[in-house]
């Protein structure tokens, strides 16, 4: 543990952790057997992790000297901290994908690296502020709906995988109000606000559509007829879910304040703050359980 951030009520808002996270050596890209589809969907999501995160973060950095305010530059500081925790942690998860033998990964990643570099280069501070904000008010809505429908999406997944989306979700609604108030600060306005939440959710289902559409070909499931119909009931669960959640963002006058932390989030942070090897160790047959639950040590996945 190294930093924290404190919101303007005063709550302990960030806490920069540095996790442990294992992947069992005979771990196959399917990390959740039940649901191969919704493995290849949260594969394709972390590869792109590497180069959207650095772009947030260059994004970030790059409005710094237009903050006067003291609380809000500790607040960016500390974003940026977890965000390269993050990237870096999906890296290593990446190279095990690698690792597996995917030859299609190769290509998605240029893919992503181009286009985030394409951005950073030819757009403004102003839009790249309007699309963190845009890619952190839809993260948090994913978190939420994650954490909400984590039996179904995560039960009987690999620990490892598993507690490496959890982590970074739970610290993706920590750290919600971050790039909406410098985006507010440095070029707030509605219309670019919304065109941002639009621009950065269909790049990013985009980008992601396009990787596990790579990676179910080479398994040899996009063209299985069940696995097809599957992956319409995933994706359809997923956005009937997630639907209402973007839908408030639209509304003038949103701010991220508004939405309550999940409480199964702040058990995750007490689980941390009580066993940090717990909390990246999480026992995906309790997921139905109001808090997380650790493996015991001596229990094998």
């Amino acid at each position: 543990m190294t930093g924290t951030a404190t919101d303007a009520e005063g709550a302990a808002r960030m806490t920069v952790r540095r996790m442990g996270f294992a992947y069992p050596a005979a771990m196959s890209g399917h990390w959740n057997r039940r649901r191969p589809e919704f493995s290849q969907i949260v594969n394709a999501a972390s590869l792109a992790m590497p180069y959207l995160e650095p772009y947030l973060i260059k994004t970030m950095r790059e409005a710094r000297p237009q903050i006067s305010d003291a609380a809000l530059l500790s607040a960016l500081d500390d974003y940026v901290a977890q965000e390269a925790m993050h990237f870096r942690q999906h890296r290593k998860f990446n190279d095990e994908l690698k690792a597996r033998g995917y030859r299609s990964i190769e290509k998605i990643e240029a893919r992503m690296a181009a286009d985030y570099a394409r951005l950073t280069e030819t757009r403004s501070l102003a839009f790249n502020l309007a699309y963190a904000e845009g890619f952190e008010s839809m993260a948090l809505a994913i978190g939420e709906m994650l954490i909400e429908d984590r039996e179904f999406l995560f039960g009987g997944a690999e620990s490892g995988v598993a507690s490496l989306v959890l982590w970074h979700f739970v610290e993706e609604i920590e750290h919600k109000n971050v790039a909406y108030d410098v985006f507010e600060h440095v070029a707030g306005n509605y219309f670019r606000r919304v065109y941002g939440v639009l621009y950065a959710t269909a790049h990013i289902m985009w980008l992601t559509r396009g990787g596990y559409h790579a990676l179910l070909k080479e398994d040899g499931l996009w063209r299985d007829l069940r696995s097809r119909v599957a992956l319409a009931f995933l994706l359809g669960r997923i956005f009937r879910k997630l639907a209402p959640k973007l839908a408030r963002i639209l509304v003038p006058g949103y701010s991220p304040r508004q939405v309550a932390d999940p409480d199964w989030a702040l058990a995750w942070a007490a689980l941390f703050r009580a066993d940090n090897e717990a909390a990246a160790r999480l026992d995906t047959n309790r997921l139905a359980s109001p808090h997380p639950i650790a493996m015991t040590s001596g229990e094998t996945e």
